[in-house]
């Protein structure tokens, strides 16, 4: 017992990897369940507000275990008043929330505690059956067979252009996540010609999953985001009578209350501009991604026609004035696309990175915008970043623990996370333009930024025949 309460301080608050010492056999005797069950008190002998302080800073990779001790353990383990305590007293976790695609498209959610460097698998996602497949003989359909991250956008312009049956044969897809309020959120996708409005929720704390309020209007492939502790869904396409159509419209979701609201849409306003009616109708409008930042929501576009599109920047979405504007020019423009020309970003200490994979065909470069020159800097170079061109996700971004992440495949394809060092561009500035005055004995004791490790890693994972679909970061 007191070994179990103990552990959260030989936990490493460092970079090195979690161990738990063993401390010498205790000599008093063990204490059977019946015992706790007979006691109404957490932790016999102390009061109740003393252990729950006790239990809320135990690391949270081993309250699975914890609740086996007792139904009163696990009934507290399982309450809000513990992690409302926890919130209280800073003893909150950062963990990283992995989505994979292993065979026949099976979607696999991992989690990854980074300070113990210990992984866990979470429950599987809600089956979803109809009752028309299964007179056919089919077995139930599996909720999210394809994300929206996993399927290239090139399926999506096919379909446009004609080819109704491809979405009937991948039920369920274009799929979006998103984390708020301590929950990770799978929104819309695709199940045969119908696009969905339903939204699905983890809880951590239950370590399960729920039904949560659907969406206004069914919408696969839309982009999300977070500001303000409420989630945003934007654009996306839908279903129509002459193949898939794109949504301008936004909603945003108040997970205290439960409820949708409806946002201004997006005007597209370069799309207004477009010299002719065959081109209008021609190029499609889509969202390529969005981003919290400054307090506002970043959304690249795209003009899409297979097998082409057109970069035409962004637009930006103001809670305040509740008003969408045109993105900087700057932003837009040296904004990193991936596949397809969806754009990926990540912020930490309000800072926007962004990854280049572009430089080389085995590493990439991180980017970081600035705010006041409207333009996009090198940081950090040769990150490596192997097969991506043959990969559909070659790589995921995430910002905890206050530094910038890189989720990748490695040489022996393993899923690796590494810890990207990025020196704060404006300090960089400062740090160049004051350099004539920085004396140079003194300066010649400092690191130089090639003696500093760029990246380390920092958790990886078996995962042969795995493909990343999406990341999400809680904090619990």
């Amino acid at each position: 017992m007191g070994t179990i309460l103990s552990l959260n301080h030989s936990r490493t608050r460092g970079n090195e990897p979690y161990e738990v010492l063993q401390s010498a056999p205790c000599k008093r005797p063990r204490l059977s369940s019946s015992f706790y069950e007979k006691n109404p008190r957490l932790i016999p002998c102390l009061p109740d507000e003393i252990s729950i302080q006790i239990l809320s800073r135990i690391p949270r990779i081993h309250y699975l275990k914890l609740k086996s001790v007792s139904r009163t353990w696990k009934a507290t383990i399982l309450s809000a008043e513990l992690f409302s305590l926890r919130k209280e007293m800073g003893t909150t976790e950062e963990w990283l929330y992995i989505l994979t695609k292993v065979a026949n498209d099976k979607l696999i959610w991992y989690a990854l505690d980074p300070l113990a460097r210990r992984w866990q698998r979470l429950p599987p996602m809600p089956n979803v059956s109809r009752e028309d497949e299964s007179r056919k003989g089919l077995a139930a359909l599996r909720m999210w067979n394809m994300a929206g991250s996993s399927i290239r956008i090139t399926d999506v312009i096919m379909g446009w252009l004609g080819r109704k049956d491809a979405m009937d044969r991948m039920p369920f897809c274009g799929c979006s996540v998103g984390a708020v309020d301590g929950c990770l959120y799978v929104l819309g996708g695709f199940s045969k010609a119908s696009a969905l409005r339903c939204a699905w929720r983890y809880n951590p704390v239950t370590n399960s999953w729920s039904e949560s309020s659907p969406m206004s209007i069914g919408r696969a492939y839309c982009k999300t985001g977070i500001l303000d502790d409420k989630l945003y869904a934007v654009g996306g396409v839908t279903r129509g009578h002459g193949g898939l159509t794109p949504l301008q419209s936004a909603e945003v979701f108040d997970p205290k209350t439960g409820v949708w609201s409806q946002i201004p849409s997006m005007p597209f306003t370069k799309a207004q501009v477009l010299p002719t009616a065959f081109l209008a109708d021609l190029l499609k409008p889509i969202a390529t991604g969005m981003t919290s930042y400054r307090g506002r929501l970043y959304v690249p576009q795209s003009l899409y026609c297979w097998p082409f599109f057109v970069d035409v920047g962004g637009e930006v979405y103001d809670p305040e004035a509740n008003s969408w504007v045109e993105m900087p020019i700057g932003l837009g423009e040296g904004w990193p696309a991936r596949q397809a020309g969806t754009k990926m970003s990540a912020t930490v200490d309000g800072e926007l990175y962004a990854l280049d994979p572009s430089s080389s065909p085995d590493n990439a470069k991180i980017k970081v915008y600035d705010y006041l020159a409207d333009d996009w800097k090198v940081v950090a170079e040769d990150v490596p970043i192997r097969d991506f061109t043959e990969s559909e996700s070659p790589y995921l971004l995430a910002g905890f623990l206050g530094k910038l992440h890189v989720i990748t495949k490695d040489a022996n394809q393993n899923i690796a996370v590494l810890q990207v060092y990025v020196q704060n561009h404006v300090a960089s500035i400062s740090a160049a333009s004051s350099s004539s005055l920085v004396d140079p004995i003194e300066h010649a004791g400092r690191p130089t930024e090639s003696e500093l490790d760029l990246w380390k890693v920092i958790a990886t994972r078996s995962a042969l025949a795995t493909e990343l679909v999406s990341c999400l970061v809680l904090d619990i």
